[in-house]
């Protein structure tokens, strides 16, 4: 028997985060120096996620041009033996 579609596990998602866990956003306002350790860890102030990734195009460039970069060291490396 097969698994009903609403059922299956939440894992399964290929969705980014858009929001942060309590210690993730504790260590954001540590490091930004907005938060001591003297404050409640209740009613901690909104903190910003910047999960965006660069676009399947731009990845597709860099990895040409990382390529051609390669293929040219590889080049300039067998010339000079």
């Amino acid at each position: 028997m097969s698994i009903h579609p609403s059922l299956r596990s939440s894992g399964a998602l290929g969705r980014t985060r858009n929001v942060f866990k309590r210690v993730e956003r504790l260590q954001i306002l540590k490091d930004s120096a907005i938060w001591d350790e003297s404050k409640s860890v209740f009613g901690l102030p909104k903190v910003r996620t910047r999960f965006k990734t660069a676009s399947s195009k731009k990845k597709k460039e860099e990895e040409k041009k990382k390529e051609a970069g390669d293929s040219q060291e590889a080049a300039d490396a067998d010339a000079k033996n």
